[in-house]
């Protein structure tokens, strides 16, 4: 199984004080392709950095998370992502997250503008959806975005739906091992609909993740839906080229 490639569809690499053993180690497991992703204009300046330095490898994705945003910082935030977003294969990490105590009328207001970016620059987009799964999915469904990935959904199977139906795709992350609700979330998701992930360096069981921990996604993916890791790998890669538009090195 150590040889069936893999790729790594979101990743926080710019948090990473080993990044470049965390590179290496990925590769020699099979790792084919991280999309390194952002949350603020700090990070999305580290993220271009690095996938720059990794070109064919890492490939950015820049954006502003739910939880950073500062009402005096978001003109400068949402400036910077125009400004570079035809370098990125996709923007992200982006959403709303009810959980923060950023003023959700403000979430929904910088999320727009997001997605209007996206549709504006044809780039998908990496959902982050906390506690508003259903508010996310409108918003994306009714500013008719052609390509959203849920990161990490585990949200209602009812909306799951919803969201297939639309011809959008969810992700999955080590978090399978333990997480019910995530676990009947990718057993009902088609594996054609599936982006495999890590979320770097996000801790499963108290264990900090890298991208090479992809496969023990792809392991736990395989066993949930009862298929060889090599058809979901196969599957899942063919998934990210089509989602992100990269042609991944074998």
């Amino acid at each position: 199984m150590n040889k069936v490639p893999l790729i790594d569809g979101h990743a926080h690499l710019e948090e990473l004080e080993d990044l470049r053993e965390s590179l290496q180690e990925a590769e020699a497991g099979g790792v084919r392709g991280i999309v390194a992703v952002g949350m603020d204009r700090e990070s999305n300046q580290k993220v271009l950095q690095i996938a720059k330095e990794n070109k064919g490898y890492v490939y950015p994705a820049i954006g502003y998370h739910p939880r950073q945003i500062k009402r005096e910082e978001v003109e400068a935030n949402l400036s910077f992502i125009r400004d570079h977003v035809e370098r990125c294969v996709a923007l992200g990490e982006i959403g709303l997250d009810y959980k923060v105590k950023v003023k959700k009328e403000l979430q929904r207001e910088v999320f727009g503008e997001l997605l209007y970016i996206a549709l504006e620059s044809d780039k998908p987009v990496i959902i982050h959806c906390r506690f508003s799964h259903r508010r996310a999915f409108e918003m994306v469904r009714e500013r008719k975005v052609k390509r959203a990935v849920f990161h990490w959904y585990s949200g209602p199977l009812r909306l799951l739906g919803e969201i297939l139906e639309a011809g959008y795709l969810i992700s999955a992350t080590p978090a399978l091992a333990y997480s019910p609700p995530h676990q009947e979330a990718i057993k009902r998701a088609p594996v054609g609909r599936i982006l495999l992930e890590t979320d770097t360096p996000v801790s499963y069981q108290g264990r900090e993740s890298r991208p090479k921990d992809v496969r023990m996604t792809l392991e736990e993916v395989s066993r949930l839906k009862g298929l060889d890791p090599s058809v979901v790998s196969e599957q899942t890669t063919e998934n990210a080229s089509r989602f992100f538009k990269i042609r991944f090195s074998p």
